[in-house]
C-alpha cells in the first residue's frame, strides 16, 4: 500500500500535505451548532470584532518583534514618546468582546504587553537583558498562538456565513447598503 495514501488531508492541504491546487474542489461550507446562536448581522460582526482583533494582535506582535531585535542588537532605548503608543487599551477590548460571543476554551492567553514594553533594563546588566530577552520571545510566541486562534475562528465564522449564504442566496443582498426606494408622487 502507498504510504501516501493512508495520510489524512489536513483542511487547506493536500493529502500529501502541500496546498491544494487552485483548481482542486473545496470542501462545501456547512452550518455548525457553534455559531447557531447568531443571527446573521451578528455573524457579520463576530467576524468584523475578529478581523480587527487580529489586526491589533499584528501590531503588537510587530511591535515585540521590533523591541527583540533592539535589546539582541544591545541597546534598549524607548522614547518616552513611544511609550502612550503601547498601553492597556490598545490591548484586551477586542478579546473580551470576542469571549462573550463564543466560549474561550481555545484561546490562549495574552501576555503583560503594557508591563514588557515600559520595562526598561541597563543594557549593562546581563542577566536582565537575558530576562527581558526571554519574556519578549515568550510574549511573542503567545500572540502567535493567540492569532492562531483568531484565524481559526475568523475561518469557521466565514464558512458560517457562506453556509447560510449558500442555503438562503438572497441573505447576500441583507449585506448590501442599499437605500430605500422613493416613489415618486404625482404632483
Amino acid at each position: 500500500m502507498d504510504p501516501e495514501s493512508t495520510t489524512l488531508a489536513v483542511p487547506g492541504q493536500s493529502a500529501s500535505g502541500s496546498a491544494p491546487r487552485k483548481n482542486a474542489a473545496r470542501p462545501m461550507p456547512e452550518r455548525t451548532v457553534q455559531h447557531a446562536h447568531l443571527t446573521l448581522d451578528g455573524l457579520r460582526e463576530y467576524r468584523k470584532a475578529l478581523t480587527a482583533e487580529e489586526s491589533k494582535v499584528s501590531y503588537w506582535r510587530r511591535i515585540l518583534q521590533a523591541r527583540l531585535d533592539v535589546v539582541r542588537a544591545g541597546s534598549d532605548l524607548v522614547s518616552e514618546n513611544l511609550k502612550p503608543v503601547l498601553t492597556d487599551a490598545r490591548v484586551g477590548a477586542g478579546r473580551q468582546a470576542l469571549v462573550e460571543v463564543l466560549p474561550v476554551d481555545d484561546i490562549p492567553p495574552l501576555p503583560d504587553l503594557a508591563g514588557l514594553w515600559e520595562r526598561q533594563v541597563d543594557p549593562s546588566d546581563t542577566d536582565s537583558v537575558a530576562a527581558l530577552e526571554a519574556d519578549l520571545a515568550a510574549a511573542e510566541r503567545q500572540l502567535s498562538d493567540y492569532r492562531k486562534v483568531l484565524h481559526q475562528r475568523l475561518g469557521a465564522a466565514t464558512s458560517e456565513l457562506i453556509a447560510r449564504y449558500r442555503d438562503e442566496p438572497a441573505l447576500c443582498l441583507t449585506a448590501l447598503p442599499l437605500q430605500p426606494l422613493r416613489r415618486s408622487v404625482p404632483a
